[in-house]
């Protein structure tokens, strides 16, 4: 999948001082991107948007 035009934020629970950084890319149609912030390059996941509001919806309920 081509994620060239994905625009990249930052997830709000990363830590701030080059720890644990997640993300996210929802701007592309049909598709949300994840990806490790440390390798911008590597891979990246990809969800269907249902799929990933799921998701999200699970950890903020466990969080």
């Amino acid at each position: 999948m081509d994620l060239n035009g994905a625009r990249w934020r930052k997830s709000s629970r990363s830590s701030g001082n080059g720890g644990n950084c997640v993300e996210v890319a929802d701007n592309l149609p049909g598709v949300v991107a994840v990806r490790d912030s440390k390798d911008p390059t590597g891979p990246a996941l990809t969800f269907a948007p249902t799929a990933w509001r799921a998701f999200v919806t699970q950890v903020a309920e466990r969080g």
